[in-house]
């Protein structure tokens, strides 16, 4: 076996290899797999490494085992020489299959080693130098940033060189960390490549301004005095707020005699402005956490904090002046990348997730990636209730709490997914109420994420989590589990798109498992309040149900099929604006090296 591996190895190295030997090549890592790990992967497994090795999304469902899958196609990428980055949604992952499926890789000759947050220059440097590199996409940007901050206007090999030549004292090139974009296997490529992209990366540096810190705390306490509908109205589906005749009155009242950024009409509004949509938009453990006196971000899409990350263009300074934190200084913009550009920049680019058919047209427009749809290795066997539909979120509460009662009983363990934290600990402190045992999983308890989750298929267990929900991380279930119908998941809230809904109704049912889902909602949940809320408001007023009966119909789940097609659209146009932005630059500043 070993031989076979090092015979291939060479061919795939200096690039004589046919269809035959990759067929050969994948037979070999399958048995490697089985011997090193005790995993041989499906031919469904082996479907997926083949469309992964072509550059086509596969598309998986969830528990399919998509991390063994792309160790087929990495190790042929680690033995043609130029490197290959698995890119996963987090740091725990990159590490964990780093580790995992390091033996499979070490069989094949081949050294698999991971980056995350908090690691120095040399350790990233190293470990980009390794066969298969796992890491996330938000630092395998960074890094590809800081390098080309570093590099300034070498822009290519022949430049660099002219640059070694002209000064070999001022040579940079060692203390760049990577070594190139060869080939990219994406996991969750949707969350990653589609949801994320609607926010460009940023690197930035402190520009202290004391003035603008204290205009950041007077704008605040004018914020907190203003009513809306008097002094500003605000466009919940926009996040937006704009002052009335009333409020720029006001405004300019409590600024007389206020010199600096308050002398300004524009500026003062500006300023105001953002304190206002710190207030009304950005919510206190949903948006953000307080973590030892500061303002950490919690990401929208996966549930986890980012401690080293900040809002730009004022709005993180807003926010710790309404929460009366310790304001750290403004941010000085020192380069910019969209993900839909970098990744384009890999010269073969795979990717893998559970949900890729509706947003299969933007993956072929923006990175040229068809998608090839995986059948599963078994059927499913989930079972998916009736939704239920309420007219308050306290009802919305008692309706769920009835049911994980209800399940409790029939020793079924129960998987709720939310969508903030401040939501989990609000239904945590129910069940607490009646007595019932739980787990909660959100961005404050992170460290225990994969514990949890592993537990989470065991009887009578009950677990409370955000959007992250163990992505990743296998739920198993035990005999007794299976024989009273397996994991039953419910959605608390829908998300603002249908993917992540059925990445989280996912989670049961893997490999032919027994399951159910139901999802259980509210009229006065946040997308219904953003998208829809007039019509929310008029059916609400005009129903003559009782105070507890549900309001499930055809009308209401129209609004909710309407609230999460809005979302979506309002989505894809901030991908798009960040697509135009990156084409504007190129256009008008190509002349001035910009990143």
């Amino acid at each position: 076996l070993r031989e076979a591996a090092d015979t291939l190895r060479v061919r795939f190295r200096l690039k004589r290899d046919t269809d035959e030997d990759l067929e050969r090549a994948f037979a070999v890592i399958r048995e490697v797999a089985y011997r090193q790990i005790n995993e041989k992967p499906y031919l469904v497994q082996v479907m997926g490494a083949f469309a992964l090795s072509q550059g086509c999304v596969a598309e998986m469902a969830t528990g399919e085992g998509k991390t063994l899958t792309a160790t087929l196609p990495a190790t042929i990428a680690g033995w043609r020489g130029r490197g290959c980055h698995i890119i996963t949604v987090n740091d725990y992952l990159a590490q964990r299959d780093a580790e995992w499926m390091g033996d499979i890789y070490r069989r094949c000759g081949l050294r698999a080693a991971f980056v995350k947050q908090g690691m120095d220059a040399q350790s990233r440097q190293q470990a980009y130098q390794a066969d298969i590199t796992y890491c996330t996409n938000k630092e395998v940007a960074a890094d590809f940033l800081r390098d080309r901050l570093l590099l300034g206007s070498i822009k290519d090999a022949d430049t660099a060189l002219l640059s070694r030549l002209a000064d070999p004292h001022q040579w940079v090139w060692n203390r760049v960390v990577q070594r190139g974009l060869h080939y990219a296997i994406v996991d969750e490529a949707d969350s990653v490549m589609i949801d994320e992209a609607a926010t460009p990366l940023i690197i930035s540096g402190s520009s202290s301004n004391e003035d603008q810190i204290e205009a950041y705390q007077t704008a605040s306490k004018i914020a907190n005095a203003m009513q809306e509908k008097l002094h500003y109205t605000v466009n919940q589906r926009y996040r937006e707020v704009e002052f009335t005749p009333q409020g720029r009155s006001y405004l300019d009242q409590n600024t007389n005699g206020l010199s600096g950024f308050w002398s300004a009409p524009r500026r003062r509004e500006e300023i105001v402005n953002k304190a206002l949509v710190a207030r009304t938009f950005y919510l206190k453990d949903q948006h953000y956490v307080l973590q030892d006196g500061r303002v950490v971000i919690v990401d929208d899409f996966t549930g986890r904090l980012m401690p080293d990350r900040s809002w730009r263009d004022g709005l993180h300074q807003a926010i710790e002046a309404k929460e009366g934190v310790d304001q750290t200084p403004t941010k000085e913009t020192h380069a910019r990348l969209s993900f839909q550009r970098f990744f384009r920049l890999y010269h073969t680019l795979a990717g893998m997730t559970g949900t890729a058919q509706e947003v299969r047209s933007e993956f072929w427009q923006v990175y040229h990636l068809p998608v090839v749809v995986i059948p599963p290795n078994k059927p499913c066997q989930r079972k998916d209730w009736p939704d239920i539909i309420v007219k308050t979120e306290q009802e919305k509460w008692n309706v769920i709490c009835a049911e994980i009662k209800r399940l409790h009983q029939q020793k079924r363990p129960v998987l709720v997914g939310t969508r903030s934290i401040d939501a989990s600990k609000r239904l945590s402190r129910l069940l607490a109420a009646q007595h019932l045992d739980h787990q909660v999983l959100n961005a404050e308890e992170h460290e225990k994420e994969a514990g949890i989750i592993a537990e989470a298929g065991q009887p009578q267990r009950i677990t409370v989590a955000t959007n992250m929900a163990g992505r990743g991380t296998d739920i198993k279930l035990n005999r007794h589990v299976v024989a009273c119908g397996g994991l039953h998941v419910i959605c608390a809230e829908r998300n603002e798109s249908r993917r992540i809904d059925r990445q989280l109704l996912g989670r049961c049912a893997r490999q032919g498992d027994a399951g159910s889902t139901q999802t259980i909602v509210s009229l006065e949940d946040e997308l219904i309040r953003r998208q829809v809320s007039y019509f929310a408001d008029l059916y609400q007023r005009k129903s003559s149900n009782g105070a507890h009966a549900t309001i499930t119909g055809t009308l209401t789940r129209t609004l909710f099929k309407i609230a999460q097609s809005r979302a979506q659209y309002q989505s894809h146009r901030q991908r798009k604006s960040v697509m135009k932005t990156d084409h504007w630059l190129d256009e008008h500043l190509g002349f001035t090296h910009h990143l």
